[in-house]
């Protein structure tokens, strides 16, 4: 993966501000910046580079940042930018909508029309991360785009909040990811970004066949993963709770490894497999772990993990935690509970 890191720190002092700008106007477009920090000013930027979208993860101390007409007409790049805040405020001045968002808001403007940027609005550093992407890459009409650049969106739900959290982990793992991980990665997030702003317009049935599946998808992933603990997730509830026949649920999953059901083990599974090797629940009972993760058939659970990972969870259990093992954690870790 493409990532490049910039520090203000790593500058002598009198270089800090000036150079911040001028990362500014590399990784979005030529802005005017002022701060009442200036004269040590501390930024941090990772930038990863998906194909032609980047992605930043950021952190400022207070600022103002500018685009003024004289900036668009000069200069204008054609991109959207969606950015997340993950602490502090940013008050912003779009389209002629003055809005103040906290954490997990999330905010859109584009180079192509002036905007002021109120970094820290209460003199607090904030931690962002944000994604550029080129108009001629939007599938959706312009001119629809345009009527939601400066509205109030939400990262703490739908969309927003799938979005949200897929900036959040790719640029906290990017080290983890391929440079050929880059395109695949790369049409995940563009259907992520359409579908927010498809979402506001109440225009989800104007994406592209292929987006829409794609992104229904991931929120239904999603949905599994925040339901795992709930015995009684099945395909037909997450059907009723997407709104579609549990036919499609399944010929969404087709293109995909495993089945619907399969999925779910699996998930379940894998949590169960980091919570029985995490010193700190040493002593809690294997059968209630699984439990814990909505699998509460002891003997099918036992019988799945072992086909998973060729081991019996208890025996799991002691070759990853070791010998370290008292005889009275091992008993309360069985618990007396059959087939393990």
């Amino acid at each position: 993966m493409i990532e490049d890191v910039f520090r203000t720190e790593d500058l002598p002092r009198a270089d800090r501000f000036d150079a911040w700008c001028e990362r500014a106007a590399q990784s979005h477009a030529p802005v005017e910046m002022s701060s009442a920090h200036v004269a040590d000013f501390r930024g941090f930027q990772l930038a990863v580079q998906l194909g032609a979208v980047p992605v930043y993860a950021s952190e400022w101390q207070p600022a103002v940042v500018r685009r003024t007409p004289r900036l668009v007409r000069r200069s204008d790049p054609e991109r959207y930018r969606l950015s997340f805040v993950r602490s502090g405020t940013v008050g912003t001045a779009v389209n002629g909508r003055h809005l103040t968002h906290g954490p997990c808001g999330l905010f859109s403007h584009t180079t192509s029309a002036p905007f002021e940027l109120r970094i820290g609005t209460r003199e607090d550093r904030v931690k962002a991360v944000s994604v550029e992407v080129p108009r001629t890459l939007m599938p959706l009409p312009a001119a629809q785009v345009d009527h939601v650049i400066g509205r109030p969106l939400s990262g703490r739900d739908g969309t927003g909040a799938l979005l949200a959290a897929f900036l959040t982990t790719l640029t906290a793992d990017a080290r983890s990811c391929t440079t050929a991980d880059a395109a695949r990665l790369e049409t995940v997030l563009l259907d992520l970004v359409t579908a927010v702003f498809a979402h506001e317009l109440d225009a989800v049935d104007h994406l592209p066949p292929e987006a829409h599946r794609r992104t229904l998808t991931l929120g239904i992933r999603a949905f599994i993963r925040q339901h795992l603990h709930d015995p009684a997730l099945t395909p037909a509830v997450i059907a009723v709770a997407h709104h579609i026949s549990v036919s499609h649920l399944h010929r969404l999953f087709q293109p995909e490894r495993d089945t619907v059901a399969a999925y779910i083990r699996h998930q379940r599974l894998e949590r169960i497999r980091r919570d029985l090797s995490d010193p700190a629940q040493r002593t809690i009972p294997v059968h209630r772990i699984a439990a814990r993760w909505g699998l509460t058939q002891h003997t099918a659970f036992t019988r799945a993990f072992r086909a998973r990972y060729g081991i019996s969870p208890r025996d799991y259990r002691v070759q990853t935690l070791g010998s370290g093992t008292t005889s009275a954690g091992q008993a309360a870790a069985s618990d007396g509970a059959p087939g393990q």
